[in-house]
């Protein structure tokens, strides 16, 4: 069963379906850019630099190409998720395999439990072979989120 509060955080308007960087540091920029149209995300510059910081101590690859970059800030009131999708997919240092879909979090700093709560339950949905087919498959933006959304 999907959290209340993941499906809450999908907003089409925060997805990039064909991300043109092919690098991390590319890929993430494009993904924070995409997430400041918002006006949700204070000073888009001070928290990509965060999210790079903390990428560079420890990737957020995880198995079946999925990235989890992230940053607990001052510059949101509430969780923000912006996601990017690559079908050629995009080089995180010391990774052998593409990354095909990014997830970039923006966690208020009071929010440790929540944001783990967001991650674990993201993992869970990704983790399944046939599920990402599906994502790198959807069309649209409403199809992408649809197929996210679908009980396993």
């Amino acid at each position: 069963m999907i959290s209340f509060l993941l499906t809450e955080l999908f907003s089409e308007k925060q997805l990039v379906l064909d991300l043109k960087g092919r690098t991390a540091a590319a890929a993430i920029l494009e993904i924070v850019e995409r997430m400041s149209e918002s006006g949700e995300l204070r000073d888009p510059e001070k928290f990509y630099a965060s999210v790079m910081e903390r990428e560079q101590k420890s990737s957020t690859v995880a198995n079946g190409g999925v990235a989890f970059p992230h940053a607990r800030t001052n510059l949101v009131e509430h969780i923000l998720l912006g996601i990017g999708r690559s079908k050629a997919g995009v080089t995180f240092a010391g990774r052998a395999d593409p990354v095909h879909f990014i997830f970039v979090i923006a966690v208020p700093q009071q929010m440790v439990n929540d944001y783990l709560i967001c991650v674990g339950a993201l993992a869970r949905l990704l983790k399944s072979e046939e599920r990402r087919a599906a994502l790198m498959n959807a069309a649209t933006p409403a199809d992408f989120f649809e197929e996210l959304q679908r009980e396993s």
